[in-house]
């Protein structure tokens, strides 16, 4: 009887099991309430080829309907756990018994509650934004997703930030078609577009830039304007450097950092160590610099001393920075160690210094710090007198270098510029595209 009733349980446990991992896959969605924001959600999960799972995290009120690839999810018995590397987000739930709701916690930098609830094809969150989808091929087994609002006059084309994909622009971009034929393009890496191996020469700026250049010639499309967010300013300074003739205008929405323009008087922690590094590569065996006496010069002469000063500013804010915080706990076994598409950007970074296009640059200055309505009031003091300090420098740096920009500051703005001051953003950019020659129109 003993074992008849152990059998009977091992069988309940192997049926639940079964159950779960049939009921998984679809799509599962829930709100992540940050402070004041509501952030809906969805989880799309599929069978795997090799018989696990795949899945996507789409971050629907940020504009991410392509989604951010899970790196890895991992289901026993009925705890679910996945991880999103490219945010350093995790996740750790349970289902229900009828397979409905997974209840959890999401945990990117400090833990919140999460619940995702299994979405019908009528309830599921969709990409609601007026537009068409095609694809287009820019490099060997590249192709990228490229979004068209419509609407008529001057070519707009709207390139996201890090981690995001065209549809970041789904609520802003038909607040712009009254006035201008308005596309987007999601860079190679992320949402719908291929993703090519994640490796700094697939992913540098100036490759970047000319898989820009390459839907604009694509669709036949007269000196268009570029608007770029966050990480966009490289791929705006990389054409604004090389091929201005082919632009009407360059917009940077809070873009204008050190990946979009160097300050050759401050120097910048990243684009200095990743200069230094390629020198010190073509020192490697087998390497041969064409002059390897021009080189040691340039390392003894002006790279290391400006990476020795780059060290000093940063022991210098360590000092007075807060902790970071821990790092998420990895999802159970499997997690994915390979460089992601994000890292592959940043590890491409370049030192543009010369931007030879008509200039308009948003700034968000000071950030909003304001944070949850419990976060301390002297660490948001602190944080803001940095970012004041910093973001106010390369904010002046860009003006001195690019004398002809017109900067616009939003104070306390969100780094999301077209959100959180959607409507100084329009009468900025409607100002600019206004004092532009006039070109033809597709």
């Amino acid at each position: 009887m003993k074992n008849m009733v152990l059998h009977m349980g091992v069988l309940a446990m192997l049926a639940a099991s079964m159950l779960y991992s049939q009921e998984i896959a679809g799509d599962w969605q829930g709100t992540l309430n940050v402070g004041a924001q509501k952030l809906r959600s969805i989880l799309h999960i599929t069978k795997a080829e090799n018989g696990g799972w795949s899945a996507r995290f789409i971050s629907v009120d940020q504009g991410d309907m392509g989604g951010i690839p899970v790196n890895s999810l991992t289901l026993q018995g009925s705890n679910v756990k996945f991880v999103v590397g490219a945010v350093r987000g995790s996740y750790n739930g349970t289902i229900s018994r009828d397979g409905n709701l997974i209840s959890g916690t999401w945990t990117q930098g400090r833990p919140l509650p999460l619940d995702f609830h299994r979405a019908t094809e009528e309830t599921l969150w969709k990409d609601k934004s007026p537009h068409s989808v095609q694809f287009v091929t820019v490099d060997n087994n590249v192709k990228l997703e490229v979004l068209d609002w419509g609407g008529s006059g001057q070519p707009l084309v709207l390139l996201a930030g890090l981690g995001n994909t065209a549809h970041a622009f789904d609520g802003f971009a038909p607040k712009l078609t009254a006035k201008y034929h308005v596309y987007g393009i999601t860079r190679r890496g992320f949402g719908a577009s291929s993703a090519p191996l994640p490796i700094a020469a697939n992913y540098n700026a100036d490759r970047l830039g000319d898989d820009v250049l390459g839907v604009c010639a694509f669709l036949k499309l007269n000196r268009p304007v570029l608007v770029g967010h966050s990480i966009a300013g490289e791929e705006l300074s990389s054409i604004g450097s090389r091929h201005p003739e082919q632009v009407a205008g360059l917009i940077y929405l809070d873009a204008g950092y050190g990946y979009a323009f160097y300050d050759r008087s401050r120097g910048d922690l990243m684009l200095d160590l990743l200069e230094l590094q390629r020198k010190l590569e073509q020192l490697q065996p087998g390497n041969q610099p064409q002059d390897p006496k021009q080189l040691v010069n340039d390392l003894l002469q002006t790279t290391l001393p400006q990476f020795e000063k780059d060290l000093q500013q940063l022991q210098k804010d360590m000092e007075t920075a807060p902790p970071p915080p821990p790092p998420p706990a990895a999802a159970g076994a499997g997690v994915h160690s390979d460089p992601m598409p994000a890292q592959a950007i940043l590890a491409g970074q370049q030192k543009y210094t010369e931007i030879r296009s008509p200039v308009l640059a948003i700034y968000a200055f000071p950030h909003d710090r304001s944070g949850p309505p419990n976060a301390d009031a002297a660490a948001r003091a602190k944080a803001e007198a940095r970012d004041e300090e910093r973001t106010g420098a390369q904010i002046k740096a860009f003006e001195t270098g690019v004398p002809s920009a017109h900067v616009v500051r939003l104070q306390h703005a969100n780094h999301f510029v077209f959100r959180s001051n959607e409507a100084d953003v329009l009468r900025e950019m409607n100002a600019f595209i206004g004092s532009l020659p006039v070109g033809s129109t597709k």
